[in-house]
């Protein structure tokens, strides 16, 4: 197994001290800076496996099937996390999440008829945009433009996540009807 691989299971691997600390005060108010560190180092996991891989030629089907799949375990832990502490919307996650598994049955699908679909533009934007959402909540700063912005960036995050999905089936509808 190739160092950007084993990154995408560390990145899985975090998620589990993650959720621990972002719903326990474990360590009191620490729990939340934890829990924020955890959540920013995997998401930088997510950033060092890609390049890492692109970078020594080391993309693997694994890494194609798996690096997403850790993205939204990672996102929709933090997400559901942040639903219980009252800081998001279970709206916003619904459709969030409802889009994750849409995709993830058409990676299936297209998986099944021997076709892999890497992550596209639109993806890793909505992912990026969706972790600095989670960060921007659970740092929760109680300063106007910094909540302000924390609102925009949930907003893009879910149109983002629509406009992604969008893209995804249109690009690849042909795979439906092999």
């Amino acid at each position: 197994m190739n160092l950007p691989n084993k990154l995408t299971l560390l990145r899985v691997l975090m998620i589990p001290f993650f959720v621990v600390f972002m719903l326990w005060n474990i360590v009191g108010d620490m729990s939340k800076w934890i829990a924020l560190s955890i959540f920013i180092l995997a998401s930088m996991t997510d950033w060092l496996d890609g390049y890492l891989a692109r970078k020594n030629n080391l993309v693997t089907n694994f890494g194609k099937f798996m690096d997403p799949l850790a993205d939204k375990l990672l996102v929709c832990a933090a997400m559901i996390c942040l639903i219980q502490l009252e800081k998001l919307s279970a709206w916003i996650v619904i459709i969030i999440i409802s889009r994750e598994f849409i995709i993830s049955g058409f990676r299936l699908i297209a998986s099944d008829k021997g076709v892999v679909i890497a992550a596209s533009y639109w993806g890793k934007f909505k992912t990026v945009f969706q972790m600095i959402m989670i960060i921007l909540l659970i740092a929760d700063f109680q300063n106007y433009f910094l909540q302000s912005m924390t609102n925009l960036c949930v907003w893009i995050a879910l149109i983002l996540t629509v406009v992604s999905l969008v893209d995804y089936l249109f690009k690849n509808k042909k795979i439906m009807s092999m």
